[in-house]
């Protein structure tokens, strides 16, 4: 048996239509609004581990690694494991930097545009 942990380069949520519909929990989804300097919650299933000294993007997904271009900057402030009926979750805060209005590329991989050595 072993433990089973997902690193994740990025943060990936469902729409905020998902938790409208009842389908998600509010955590689970991006915000209705995405506002920059603003902290919002974070809910993930699974034990996952997130790069915590510096920006990373977010994303939407719609399941099974279907996912969007960033549509924003993010920093995860914290990132805390949990078990909720035996099985584990992942839950946290993330602040945008800054939300994306466009297409332009802003990430190469894990790392902002013009921020890699």
């Amino acid at each position: 048996m072993g433990i089973e942990i997902e690193f994740n380069p990025d943060l990936a949520l469902r729409s905020f239509s998902e938790f409208e519909k009842g389908n998600r929990k509010k955590e689970e989804c991006l915000p209705e609004k995405i506002e920059a300097g603003k902290v919002y919650d974070f809910l993930k299933s699974g034990q996952r581990n997130y790069w915590l000294h510096g920006e990373l993007p977010l994303l939407e997904t719609k399941g099974n690694a279907v996912l969007s271009r960033p549509i924003a900057s993010i920093i995860i402030e914290e990132a805390t494991h949990f078990l909720s009926n035996g099985e584990n979750w992942t839950k946290g805060k993330y602040k945008i930097v800054e939300a994306f209005k466009d297409n332009k590329i802003y990430f190469e991989s894990y790392a902002r545009v013009g921020e890699r050595k």
